[in-house]
């Protein structure tokens, strides 16, 4: 008998339906791998089978059975004793979905309280051997500790440990390493594969990272606007994919070479950068200090892109700001030619025209209240005033230049996909025409085959524009198809540098290796 059986599933929110008539099968003690872009109707589909979807606006139809038992229509009763219980769930952002105000004993308590019974010692016993089964180091330590005092893996592990604490016969993993670095993905991708394969459960797996879903899926299901398009075992689904979205997944990978520049020209030069923040410990609070940046040294051409890798905490976007002035620093910065070190923030304010910037979150770091043409010429009412008319022409050329509509320009940033707000926020950057534009972690919120258009778009535009990049990320395919050279950084500290195909060819340090490996690149 399947665990799962979805039959002729249809959800519709407020009349708009997003899963239309899908039958999927669940089987004891495998993998199965729901794949697709964001929208394509993955998670709705797993928050179906637990009905965690809203009520007022939802319209299902169809069949979801577990164990042959109906699970919509069902009572809250019977729903309250299969969730958490007997089917558990991993949600993508575990600093969400963790209570910020309950200690981590307290949170998998819960759950040990709810459906086994269990309190006071008993529980945390049960406790601290869930958080040694996930990998928690010095799991006592941790009983009392908050989710803010944690690290993301960390915190992914404590939600692994919660949706594992009544050993469930499903866990639904709702794209669990997204928000993670590349090692700390391989982690917990390791520690999910053993955990599945050691208690026997099934697990279906959310994800839009194919590689992902090669190191641990039996079978795959493909999904695109709300329909499964593909079915098959992973090896036949990699090595032969029938329908042509499948293939497109695939090949969705960011891919090339860095463009041909041949430009001596060098436009920023940093000589032992240092960044430090002050910490209070001790008896009598002495000030102690964290080097986030440690001594780095690095240089930049014109029309070139220098990559800087490393894991989340390394110092990556700490550098970043430090070389836009925007952190207190102590070493020499110099941009085209000019020594910006010395210079206070009044300063500063003619040279920031010349230094933009893109950030990870296109939705976050666009400001809802402002319309896409307010967005874009903000920046030039600030630093380079023109007419009405002449500042309405240059909005509409960087819209074209980014590959948007320009009569989409009078929009609101909620009214676009994630990838139109990333060329938003590209626009907003390239409008002054800048000499150095540092892109922080500009992909890593998007999917494959968006990033692989964003990625596309960049090169073009450095291609036209001779634009000069500082591009911050831990994709290192992503940084394998732009940067000419690269920097590995490590607690602060760069470990490895070099020209780009240099450091992917034959990395010298143990840390890139690391990296390296972590993101499914062959040494």
């Amino acid at each position: 008998m399947n665990l799962i059986e979805i039959r002729d599933l249809s959800v519709a929110f407020s009349g708009q339906t997003v899963v239309r008539n899908l039958s999927l099968d669940v089987r004891p003690g495998e993998c199965l791998a729901l794949v697709g872009e964001s929208g394509s109707g993955k998670s709705v589909t797993a928050h179906s089978i637990l009905q965690l979807l809203p009520e007022a606006c939802t319209q299902t139809t169809g069949s979801v059975k577990y164990r042959g038992q109906e699970l919509i229509g069902a009572s809250a009763a019977t729903l309250q004793k299969l969730r958490g219980n007997r089917i558990a769930m991993i949600f993508q952002e575990p600093m969400t979905s963790l209570n910020p105000l309950h200690s981590i004993e307290k949170q998998i308590g819960e759950t040990l309280l709810l459906h086994k019974g269990l309190g006071g010692k008993a529980a945390q016993a049960r406790i601290l051997e869930l958080l040694e089964l996930v990998g928690i180091q010095k799991p006592q330590e941790r009983l009392k500790a908050y989710p803010h005092q944690l690290s993301g893996g960390q915190r992914q592990r404590v939600m692994i440990a919660m949706a594992l604490a009544c050993e469930p016969e499903l866990l639904i993993a709702d794209e669990p390493t997204t928000a993670l670095d590349v090692t700390v993905q391989r982690k917990i991708l390791l520690l999910l594969k053993s955990l599945q394969q050691r208690l026997g459960m099934s697990l279906l797996l959310i994800s839009h990272d194919l590689n992902l879903v090669r190191s641990i899926a039996q079978r795959v299901c493909v999904m695109r606007a709300g329909e499964i398009v593909e079915q098959a075992d992973c090896q036949t689904l990699f090595n032969t994919p029938q329908h042509p979205y499948s293939r497109l997944l695939l090949d969705a990978e960011p891919a090339g070479d860095a463009l041909c520049s041949d430009e001596r020209e060098t436009v920023l030069q940093v000589d032992d950068l240092t960044v430090q923040f002050p910490l209070s410990s001790g008896l009598f609070r002495r000030k102690t200090y964290l080097r986030a940046v440690d001594g780095i040294s690095l240089s930049v051409q014109r029309g070139k892109t220098l990559g800087i890798v490393g894991e989340s905490g390394s110092g990556k976007s700490t550098l970043g700001q430090a070389i836009l002035r925007l952190l207190d620093s102590t070493g020499s910065i110099r941009f085209q030619g000019a020594a910006l070190d010395p210079l206070n923030n009044q300063q500063m304010r003619p040279w920031r025209k010349q230094m933009q910037v893109v950030f990870q979150d296109p939705y976050g770091s666009l400001s809802p209240r402002m319309t896409v043409e307010q967005i874009i010429s903000e920046g030039l009412e600030v630093h380079a005033p023109c007419s009405l008319a002449d500042r309405d022409a240059q909005v509409i050329q960087v819209l074209k230049d980014v590959g948007l509509d320009p009569a989409s320009r009078h929009r609101y940033p909620h009214e676009f996909s994630g990838g139109q707000r990333q060329r938003i926020a590209i626009a907003r950057a390239l409008v002054l025409k800048p000499a150095l534009m540092l892109l922080d972690e500009p992909t890593s919120a998007l999917d494959r085959t968006v990033q692989k258009q964003v990625v596309a778009l960049l090169r073009e535009l450095q291609e036209k524009y001779g634009l000069t990049y500082l591009f911050i990320s831990h994709d290192l395919a992503v940084v394998r198809a732009m940067a000419h050279d690269m920097i590995v950084i490590k607690d602060g500290k760069v470990v490895e540098a070099g020209a780009s195909h240099q450091v992917f060819d034959s990395p010298q340090h143990a840390y890139t290796k690391e990296l390296l490996a972590a993101a499914h690149i062959p040494l």
